[in-house]
């Protein structure tokens, strides 16, 4: 069987072509974890009084001596613009049910029992990499309507330079997830963006879990995104 030859011309024409290809999957690559985050509903139990010493841990209220009841846990990321540059001095704000599912909200109907210990809000800002880290409690499933319950989730408004970002953030492998009907509002393609990720390195042990997750807000030229 003949053998056959190439050029040196074309062994290079190949090799670029093939680091062309490799360049191309990284950027592929690059993009899709650079899409937007997906915007939900800012939803009914938006927090309506915000202490103003309110701090990154949410498992204590200063000036009490309690502590919030339910499964301790670190929330955290980085927010980035569709570049994947950090946003530096974005507003982050989080809310949420406590551990058994209750708003402390004056509009939330679930007979689930208040905590105490618990308001469920907190504000971070960004360092100069885009960071952000709060300690909380582990939300609660909640009835909603019908036969309809909404999955354990965290709400954030993001706010950087130039626009905003409202969206909610679901737990990985929760059986709930696939139910809602608010989750499944967004895309199909674009939902495993409002999943947050376990982090096994930040995580303590017989202690509190860590779970990743990033805001990816919309390139500069982007109307904010209201909800």
């Amino acid at each position: 069987m003949a053998t056959r030859r190439f050029s040196r011309r074309q062994i290079l024409g190949i090799a670029v072509g093939a680091s062309g290809l490799a360049l191309s999957g990284r950027l592929a690559a690059f993009a899709e974890a650079l899409k937007p985050t997906p915007g939900e509903i800012l939803g009914p139990f938006y927090p309506v009084i915000k202490r103003v010493d309110q701090g990154a841990d949410l498992t204590v209220i200063a000036g009490k001596p309690g502590r919030a009841a339910g499964e301790v846990i670190h929330v955290m990321g980085r927010v980035l613009n569709v570049e994947g540059q950090p946003v530096r001095g974005a507003r982050v704000e989080l809310w949420q049910a406590n551990a058994q599912g209750r708003y402390a909200h004056a509009s939330d109907k679930n007979p689930a029992p208040l905590d105490p210990n618990f308001e469920g809000f907190a504000v971070q800002t960004t360092d100069a990499e885009g960071r952000y880290r709060f300690k909380t409690i582990k939300p609660g499933a909640y009835p909603a309507t019908g036969n309809w319950v909404r999955p354990p989730h965290l709400h954030f408004d993001v706010t950087g330079k130039v626009n905003r970002l409202v969206t909610q953030m679901y737990f990985p492998g929760d059986p709930l997830f696939p139910l809602d009907a608010i989750a499944c509002s967004v895309p199909e393609p674009a939902r495993h963006r409002i999943i947050c990720r376990f982090d096994p390195e930040t995580t303590e042990p017989y202690w509190a879990l860590s779970y990743l997750f990033d805001f990816v807000l919309r390139g500069r030229d982007a109307t904010p995104m209201e909800a």
